[in-house]
């Protein structure tokens, strides 16, 4: 299926009478990606018509036209508002919950549900100390980062770092990394936490614990997203719930448990 460049799979063993449910990627991944996306919640089809996106510069979609970012979370919101018709679910890993996040608050009349896994939305929750600092690293960071890094080094080195096997680098896999290296990063965005607090439909924020990664990967990634998630539930009026042996991708590791929370979400 695909609409103004947007492509989304579409899993559906409804006949089309389910509610629909959108669920938006992170980077490096696309919407039916089985290794970093939502290839493991197609399950839940057989209630739900489960609309798969692949956000602009990823999977089959097509580019931003921005010449400054070929991945831009307002352009994200866009497109997914522009889905959610007459009402959806929405679903958000890492980036692609700031752009549900910014959709559900540009378009509350149509959120039937907000669901935010290992939410990117470092400014929900700027004042957090441990937000703070990983802000102040992410910016050091980035300002250090070759304009000319190739993708497959920065492909191994992201695997490496978080302890995932090697990622085969296949075009469309080079594809995610290279808008990833090029994306308006999802860390500064400005999220509208009043407006998201003022919505009356159901909330979930799922967090990783962490405890199987890596280290280093733990102190710079893990400690920071969970705090992150801890204080946006907190602000939005969202129930936490932190999947047991699962990292950044607790829909990839655990998808029976995620899967299961999400259900439950959208029959509530």
């Amino acid at each position: 299926m695909s609409g103004g460049d947007v492509h989304v799979t579409v899993w559906d063993e409804t006949g089309g009478t389910g509610p629909p449910a959108i669920l938006v990627h992170g980077s490096t991944a696309w919407g039916d990606d089985p290794v970093l996306g939502f290839a493991a919640q197609r399950p839940l089809a057989d209630r739900f018509r489960v609309l798969a996106m692949d956000r602009r510069g990823h999977g089959a979609s097509g580019e931003t036209g921005s010449a400054e970012y070929a991945g831009d979370y307002e352009a994200d919101a866009a497109d997914i508002a522009a889905l959610m018709g007459d009402g959806a679910h929405l679903v958000g890993h890492s980036y692609g919950a700031v752009g549900a996040m910014l959709a559900a608050a540009r378009r509350p009349e149509a959120v039937l549900s907000l669901a935010l896994i290992e939410p990117g939305c470092y400014q929900a929750a700027a004042d957090d100390p441990v937000v703070a600092a990983a802000l102040r690293a992410n910016r050091e960071a980035i300002a250090n980062v070759p304009a000319d890094l190739p993708a497959d080094v920065h492909l191994r080195a992201a695997a490496d770092a978080a302890g995932l096997p090697p990622l085969e680098p296949t075009p469309r896999r080079l594809r995610a990394v290279r808008t990833a290296l090029r994306e308006r990063v999802c860390w500064e965005a400005p999220i509208p936490v009043a407006e998201l607090a003022a919505g009356t439909w159901p909330k979930l924020v799922l967090s990783g614990t962490w405890e199987t990664a890596p280290a280093p990967y733990r102190e710079r990634g893990g400690e920071p997203l969970m705090a992150c998630a801890r204080v946006t539930a907190e602000r939005i009026g969202a129930r936490l719930v932190r999947v047991p042996g699962t990292a950044h991708y607790p829909h990839v590791e655990r998808p029976e448990a995620v899967n299961a929370a999400l259900a439950e979400l959208w029959t509530s």
